[in-house]
């Protein structure tokens, strides 16, 4: 793989096959996979509220239902 340096970052490299520009220092790497893991997880806890929101809503239906039934009785 033929690398050229890209001008006005040293970090930064393009290979000159695929074209593609490679961040060769590792430290920003590892930051940006730990901001990615964040990241999902955050998105993850905020479906699973929504799921559990939803279910509540359900169930509140239910138990409204449930009263209307009793009351009308």
């Amino acid at each position: 793989m033929k690398e050229i340096k890209v001008e006005g970052n040293p970090d930064l490299i393009r290979d000159a096959s695929s074209k593609a520009i490679i961040n060769k220092n590792q430290s920003e790497y590892n930051n940006y996979i730990k901001t990615a893991k964040i990241r999902q997880a955050e998105k993850n806890r905020i479906d699973n509220m929504e799921s559990d929101l939803s279910s509540i809503k359900t169930e509140m239906n239910e138990i409204k239902d449930l009263l209307k039934q009793l009351i009308s009785k």
